[in-house]
């Protein structure tokens, strides 16, 4: 297939006009608090019709055993915890494998960040006690697992996104789980996943969730199992992720008021950058590349970003008046920086009308240097990634808004 034309020039970015989060779709204004949940619960369902898909009924009970324990990891700076944890309820369906960190210095329950990853557990630590992905290993091929070398060589090849130790000096927990328990990254990859286990296929319906659904799906089944963990004060959650991940955060922050904070890094098209620039990633070239993540509803948008009845920035807008950060980096055009900071200011109405402050910045701000007060930003120099820099200044964020307690 051609490869569409890309935009990466501002000067070409044509004129458009975004909808209103806080006027209803006959038209009405939301002017009060008290008239905010109804618009919510509107924009939800839009986002569930036209973008996402809709998720099923979460199970009566979320099985999962204890498969690994040791209070003294990582030089006793942490007890180690590996829980297996089948999200459809059912013991004989995909399983979901978390890793789950806990400073043993902080005062109990400790609050969590929480994310999924995209080259197994064992990638984020080169903590030899991790338990290998065994779905790595299964789809390695899909997931080009021949950029890390040998399989075994990919045991800690992304810690440098996951800081573990400085999360844990901070007094926050850390729980991850690879993507690919949820659902392979490939079309076709739902026969593999939750959403092959819950299959009403054949045919779909045009609102069947997608890929980027299932990941948040299960994010929220993580948190089930969490909240069972005395450890773990889950009330001071933090959702973050990276990428198409970042685009799962936010959709996951959306829908499950359960997470107290919301990070989207880098998410670009689908995540946090506004639909309707047709900057970078285009609704239709996202369509084309990734067809399994979104539902199949959002094709008809492909070149038709105008007929949208939802934006991204209303996404962001169904997590006030939770404190959500938006990160962009300056090289990773394709993400649309621009658009991902318009994104996040276009919300900031329904922050203030819900008592809340914004972003407090009407101007991207320069280069390292973030702003914010319940909504957070910054671009920083460099490519698509998650830097040292990314993460101080979302544990600074966090420190604002889901304290931990003295150390």
């Amino acid at each position: 297939m051609q490869a569409r034309p890309t935009n990466l020039d501002e000067s070409k970015v044509q004129p458009y006009t975004l909808p209103d989060p806080l006027v209803m779709q006959d038209g009405t204004p939301v002017t009060c608090a008290a008239a905010w949940p109804a618009r919510r619960a509107e924009l939800l369902e839009l986002f569930r019709q036209n973008v996402y898909g809709r998720s099923p009924p979460v199970p009566a009970r979320i099985p999962f055993a204890v498969t690994g324990t040791d209070d003294r990891a990582l030089g006793g700076l942490a007890t180690r915890t590996e829980i297996t944890l089948c999200p459809t309820g059912a013991p004989d369906g995909p399983a979901m494998h978390l890793l789950l960190y806990v400073p043993n210095a902080a005062p109990k329950p400790v609050p969590v960040f929480m994310g999924l990853n995209f080259r197994g557990n064992h990638s984020i630590h080169p903590d030899p006690a991790i338990t290998f992905s065994a779905n790595w290993t299964r789809y390695a091929a899909h997931f080009d697992a021949a950029k890390d070398g040998p399989l075994d060589a990919s045991r800690g090849s992304r810690a440098s996104r996951w800081p573990v130790a400085k999360i844990l000096g901070r007094g926050y927990a850390l729980a991850t789980a690879f993507y690919g328990d949820l659902e392979p990254d490939f079309d076709g990859g739902w026969k593999h996943g939750v959403r092959g286990a819950l299959a009403t296929r054949p045919p779909p319906a045009a609102d069947s969730w997608g890929a980027i659904g299932a990941w948040a799906w299960g994010l929220s089944r993580a948190l089930d199992v969490l909240e069972q963990q005395p450890a773990i004060d889950t009330t001071r959650a933090a959702i973050l992720g990276h990428s198409r991940l970042g685009k799962t955060a936010l959709w996951a922050g959306a829908q499950d008021e359960r997470f107290a904070l919301v990070i989207s890094n880098n998410s670009g098209c689908g995540g946090a950058a506004l639909s309707r620039r047709n900057f970078g990633e285009s609704v239709a070239r996202i369509n084309e590349t990734f067809p399994h993540w979104f539902c199949s509803t959002f094709k008809r948008y492909n070149d038709q970003e105008a007929d949208l009845p939802v934006d991204q920035h209303e996404l962001i807008a169904l997590i006030a008046p939770r404190p959500v950060y938006i990160a962009s980096a300056a090289e990773d055009l394709w993400a649309d920086p621009k658009g991902e900071f318009l994104s996040a200011l276009h919300a900031e109405p329904v922050y203030r009308l819900l008592g809340r402050p914004g972003l407090e910045s009407a101007e991207q701000p320069p280069l390292n240097h973030a702003v914010g007060g319940t909504m957070g930003y910054h671009i920083r120099s460099g490519k698509h990634d998650v830097t040292a820099f990314d993460w101080d200044q979302y544990l600074a964020f966090a420190d604002r808004h889901i304290p931990r307690r003295a150390l």
